[in-house]
């Protein structure tokens, strides 16, 4: 993974799996310390001589964050690359199973993990279509978005797994619980941050409740069937070679098009509002023409994005406390801007920038 690699997902802890406690050391005073970075060490080591790999170089720390931290050491297979998170993203590791055995063809199949710890230990990806934009941005999104909207659709059958993991739960039936969650989120920032304007604009949204709800009750009816949503999807989390796709610590169980909220807030800000993000949008959802009319899949595009924005407030919130709000700078407001752009339709006025 040659680019920045982000430890962030939105999972209630009433959601996660048990975790061994005497095994779940985590943090930044715990991941910098010499012998916690040994341990890694040599848990890395041993992995590798399992899969006939040798370390050929010294193991850096090129990330480390209040959500988690990440190792690399060079070998003889190339660069690998340790993912230790928070145990809000433990699940991760199972998730990655999961994907290596399902859809190994779509995503990096890890040469380890430890699922109690949340460790992952993978192969570099080499650069991302983010790193390499030759001008040809747009078709290349065209090209690989289909891939990943059929990886949705062969995980449909594993919905179950996933929530299990800890993947927390985004269904349409779950959102009006999350609107509430995103709503208290939302309060408390501006309790201790917000002006007059923003009170008001919150209580505009708070009315709309009765609304949110009746989109989550049509979303409920779509003859899509839910799967995993990987929640930032954008070109800086696909890599270009083998087109494969990476970073899953935001992933989320939802309407499948939900994914479609970052990725199309990001083609709208390079290309513009209007030919870019529709010719994006239809490639991906060629690969579920067969539930619906195109018409009918364009607007629950416009539905599942809208309804997505309460999960993507509980995203930004879940990165900004592990680091603390009083430390995130302008991040510090995404969360309520996000939850204030549910009057705007679809995945319109979504930010595209620095993610959590």
């Amino acid at each position: 993974m040659s680019t920045e690699c982000a430890f962030h997902a939105v999972a209630r802890a009433d959601t996660l799996p048990a975790v061994d406690e005497e095994r779940a050391e985590y943090g930044l005073a715990v991941w910098s310390t010499p012998a916690w970075l040994a341990g890694a060490e040599s848990w890395m080591d041993g992995r590798l001589a399992e899969a006939g790999i040798e370390r050929t170089g010294e193991v850096t720390q090129p990330h480390l964050r209040a959500w988690g931290t990440a190792l690399t050491a060079p070998t003889t297979r190339g660069p690998v690359w340790l993912k230790a998170p928070g145990p809000e993203t433990a699940f991760e590791a199972a998730l990655y199973e999961l994907l290596g055995t399902v859809v190994p063809d779509r995503v990096l199949v890890p040469i380890a993990v430890d699922v109690p710890r949340g460790w992952i230990l993978l192969p570099d990806g080499g650069p991302t279509l983010r790193e390499h934009d030759d001008g040809s941005l747009l078709p290349a999104l065209e090209a690989i978005l289909p891939r990943y909207a059929q990886l949705q659709r062969d995980l449909e059958s594993h919905v179950d797994k996933l929530v299990a993991f800890g993947v927390a739960d985004m269904r349409a039936p779950a959102m009006p619980a999350r609107f509430d969650e995103a709503l208290a989120v939302a309060r408390r920032y501006v309790t201790d941050h917000g002006t007059a304007n923003d009170r008001t604009d919150l209580d505009r949204i708070a009315a709309l409740r009765p609304e949110f709800v009746a989109w989550c009750a049509e979303l409920a009816e779509s003859p899509v069937p839910a799967s995993l949503d990987h929640n930032d999807l954008h070109p800086g989390n696909v890599f270009a070679a083998g087109t494969r796709f990476y970073d899953w610590g935001d992933s989320v169980v939802a309407h499948p098009f939900a994914s479609m909220l970052v990725t199309l807030a990001y083609v709208h800000s390079l290309f513009g509002p209007t030919a870019g993000p529709a010719r994006v949008r239809d490639a991906y959802l060629e690969p579920f023409t067969d539930l619906a009319p195109r018409t009918a899949l364009v607007a629950q595009v416009e539905l599942a994005c809208r309804v997505a924005k309460a999960a993507r407030v509980l995203t930004w919130d879940r990165a900004l406390r592990a680091q603390g709000y009083s430390a995130a700078g302008e991040f510090g407001r995404a969360p309520l801007e996000t939850l204030l752009n549910l009057r705007a339709p679809g995945w319109h006025s979504v930010g595209s920038g620095p993610q959590p």
